[in-house]
């Protein structure tokens, strides 16, 4: 049998989380987003959401009565939430998490104190964010993330990703800050301002987050998303694209609440003003 004639076998897609960080501002709502380094095996200089592939660290039993979480969850899915939460820590220097027994997220100085000490040691792997939940007697924010939206990469790329997007709003007063190797900016920006960018061309952003900035844009607070998301069902999104003159037509399932079923997107990725 010929490479030709060999049933086509998609690459099993990798587990990942990523992080819709909100705040309020006078512009309206705001999302922090980091440009990839250009250089990156995926998705190098585009505007991103922070985000990775989920850790087996992120499983540790050792965390159980420290995500802060009442009732359970299967562990894929509380995995997929501390990922989530130690990968805004790495990219964005934000740590979602109280001091144990206590019901305020962790505030400015706490949380520079913690990203001086531990975001390098963890984002190499030096230490375990369970040990450092446990040296610093805190408990991870899990309930503050609210599930946004769930993608997983097309069939026929051979680098896939079952993605999981999370909304979470911002701890009060806490700025936010790129990691500087992974990515090489970073900017909180309206979901509006950031898709004229991408339609302007001042910013490369990808299929699946610019459709996620449209859905994001619909509410004009933090509060009115976390009301929104919390209320609508997450439907799976695994895009087909049809080769048409110019680029693609991506189809995605309308049941998803992007306004539509069919986008065009350009060759490189980019989509036009609507």
């Amino acid at each position: 049998m010929t490479d030709a004639e060999k049933p086509f076998v998609p690459v099993t897609p990798v587990d990942a989380s990523t992080v819709l960080l909100v705040r309020d501002s006078d512009e309206g709502i705001e999302v922090f987003m980091v440009v990839r380094h250009s250089k990156a095996d995926f998705a190098g200089g585009a505007l991103v959401f922070p985000g990775g592939k989920v850790d087996p660290v992120d499983g540790d039993p050792k965390l159980e009565g420290r995500r802060g979480m009442k009732g359970t969850l299967p562990a894929r899915l509380m995995a997929l939430r501390v990922a989530a939460i130690r990968e805004t820590f790495e990219e964005a220097s934000v740590l979602l998490a109280r001091e144990r027994g206590t019901a305020d997220l962790i505030g400015p100085d706490r949380q520079a104190a913690l990203v001086e000490k531990y975001r390098i040691p963890v984002y190499e792997g030096d230490i375990t964010l369970t040990e450092m939940v446990d040296a610093e007697n805190l408990e991870l924010a899990c309930d503050t993330l609210v599930p946004f939206a769930h993608w997983i990469t097309p069939e026929r790329v051979p680098k896939r990703f079952d993605t999981h997007f999370f909304l979470a709003p911002a701890p009060h007063k806490v700025d936010a800050l790129h990691d500087g190797t992974e990515s090489v900016g970073s900017v909180w920006i309206t979901p509006k301002t950031a898709i004229a960018d991408a339609e302007a061309g001042h910013r490369s952003v990808m299929f699946p987050t610019r459709m996620n900035l449209n859905m994001l844009d619909e509410s004009p607070t933090v509060a009115d998303a976390l009301t929104a998301t919390a209320a609508k069902e997450v439907v799976t999104v695994m895009p087909k694209a049809e080769k048409v003159e110019g680029g693609r037509i991506m189809h995605i399932p309308v049941e998803a609440g992007y306004g539509d079923s069919k986008f065009f997107v350009d060759y490189d990725g980019s989509m036009p003003a609507r």
